[in-house]
């Protein structure tokens, strides 16, 4: 749209009444919500299993232990 288009819409909102103006508000809220919407919602789930090839073969709690005794410079 442009500047000109937009400022003709909003000129002609000056026009309206409050409550017109109140009413096109939420006509326009409820429009942009629809139209977020439309991109599918993801679960936190759809990412089980990811990286689990990587993780083949080595054994989780031995990993940990190694990890923590490079933290305290055992290692």
């Amino acid at each position: 749209m442009s500047t000109y288009n937009y400022r003709e819409v909003l000129n002609q909102i000056q026009h309206l009444t409050p409550d017109e103006q109140f009413q096109l508000l939420e006509d326009l809220v409820a429009l942009v919500r629809r139209q977020t919407r439309t991109h599918p919602q993801h679960s936190i789930m759809e990412l089980k299993g990811l990286g689990k090839d990587v993780w083949s073969g080595i054994d989780a709690q031995e990993y940990v232990n190694q990890e923590r005794e490079s933290w305290s410079g055992l290692n």
